[in-house]
């Protein structure tokens, strides 16, 4: 009898063990599926390594070399990626919700299905990155340069592209409602299938005769302004 109610007694504390999540192993070596989160990684080279599906949020990732990296699929929210170099990286379908990226290098990353919503990215270098319907709604994009990068159908909805470079950019389906545009540099962008710009939007940013509109919205009297070319 008395084994028997040992037994009883201890079922639920094999369960609670069984439930516990793992914790983050910082120590653990680059791979799929890792758990680095609130990991200090910072300054590190791992270029062409897998973290396919890893949970690396909160993690600090700063000046770390990442270039062609695989992150598809991977938790990078509230990371801090401060001049993370990141070309040609895959970042497709990450989670990166109010991810640190002030002036990281992700050019030519795929960022396809992205999930960037409140994402700091000032002066972030993503010419010709692949953002084709990422989510950077309300994302800090002030300075960025986002020169022929590809921005199909991408969510911007609220987000701030102050003295952005898009010169260039694929906005056909783009969400642009209540963007800030102040000095945005769009010459030579095709805005003609862009959704939600308002007139009010273009009255500060940088445009000229190469510069393509929505039907019923007009170049504003500034325009050709040359203001985007100063210092970033």
């Amino acid at each position: 009898m008395k084994q028997a109610s040992f037994r009883i007694l201890s079922l639920p504390l094999v369960l609670l063990g069984l439930a516990t999540p793992a914790l983050a192993d910082c120590g653990d070596y680059p791979g799929p599926g890792i758990d680095w989160s609130g990991c200090d990684k910072s300054r590190r080279l791992l270029a062409e390594d897998d973290f396919h599906g890893a949970n690396l949020s909160r993690a600090d990732l700063s000046y770390t070399d990442m270039r062609a990296a695989n992150f598809s699929g991977a938790n990078l929210s509230e990371a801090t990626m401060t001049r993370t170099r990141l070309a040609g990286a895959n970042l497709s379908g990450a989670e990166m919700t109010k991810t640190i990226l002030g002036r990281a290098d992700l050019h030519g990353a795929d960022l396809t299905g992205a999930i960037l919503v409140k994402a700091e990215m000032p002066r972030a270098i993503l010419t010709s990155a692949k953002l084709t319907g990422a989510n950077l709604s309300r994302a800090e994009l002030g300075r960025a340069k986002l020169d022929g990068a590809d921005l199909g159908n991408a969510n911007l909805d609220g987000a701030y592209l102050a003295r952005a470079r898009l010169r260039g950019a694929n906005l056909v389906g783009a969400n642009l409602a209540e963007a800030e545009l102040y000095l945005a540099d769009l010459r030579g962008t095709d805005l003609s299938q862009a959704k939600g710009l308002a007139q009010e939007q273009l009255k500060d940013a940088c445009g000229d005769g190469t510069t393509k509109l929505p039907a019923g919205l007009a170049p504003p009297p500034g325009w050709p302004c040359t203001t985007a070319d100063e210092e970033d």
